[in-house]
């Protein structure tokens, strides 16, 4: 065998060896979705996307056929558990469509079911948010971009959650629910905030030094914290 023949095989088998990683998948036909039937203040047209479905579940087997790679970047990662977790949550609400609240949808625990089909993994909403995106993240300005499908959830963002602009979006949409007096009131010797500051505390750690990275009102460190009840109403119809 000829030293040049030789190369040609060796480059050829590491070649073969050295799998490529696909790429993450491209967001912008969600993005569309999310403008054509999300509003500004994240009020969902269900009616419009039921029409449209076929669009939706075009995007939804594209996040089945390109699951999480690991050698995608961070943000790249979180981009896609971000949508995948909104955009199968607006999927599981059209298919039980018309419905007055996700409480409603399998006995009220419609995020213990494992549904979301992902390469040749299975996942449920639950798995996805508290086994995937909070450990391996430790990111607790997620609780503003993951949405329920419910009144008191932070608003559902109109354009897709992308890599290269993550950052600004996290930061941006946190901002804007702490100061939304329609989800939080705050005072400098009070505050009554989203139940979500009490559920997931752990991953705010302590509430007012979390508030006050954001709040545009300074909060006393003394000051008294309630916590608003929950509205699972759908967020649109």
């Amino acid at each position: 065998m000829s030293g040049k023949l030789f190369m040609t095989l060796l480059i050829t088998f590491f070649a073969h060896q050295q799998k490529i990683a696909p790429a993450p998948p491209d967001h912008s036909s969600w993005t569309q979705l999310l403008a054509k039937y999300v509003d500004p203040q994240g009020q969902v047209n269900y009616q419009g996307l039921k029409i449209d479905q076929a669009n939706l579940d075009a995007y939804l087997q594209l996040l089945a056929s390109n699951p999480v790679q690991e050698e995608w970047s961070r943000a790249e990662k979180l981009a896609y558990w971000i949508n995948t977790y909104n955009a199968y949550t607006i999927k599981l609400i059209l298919n039980h469509y018309p419905v007055k609240s996700i409480m409603d949808i399998e006995g009220g625990k419609a995020w213990d079911k494992v549904w979301i089909k992902l390469g040749n993994k299975s996942y449920s909403l639950n798995q996805i948010e508290n086994e995937i995106i909070r450990p391996q993240f430790n990111e607790p300005r997620i609780h503003f971009a993951v949405n329920c499908a419910a009144k008191s959830c932070p608003p559902l963002l109109n354009e897709a959650w992308m890599p290269g602009t993550l950052e600004s979006q996290l930061e941006q949409r946190t901002k804007a629910f702490i100061n939304n007096s329609a989800y939080n009131t705050i005072k400098p010797a009070s505050v009554q905030v989203s139940k979500l500051f009490e559920w997931y505390q752990q991953d705010f750690g302590n509430t007012i030094t979390y508030l006050n990275k954001f709040s545009t009102t300074t909060i006393k460190s003394n000051a008294s914290v309630t916590y608003r009840e929950y509205d699972w109403a759908l967020n649109g119809r």
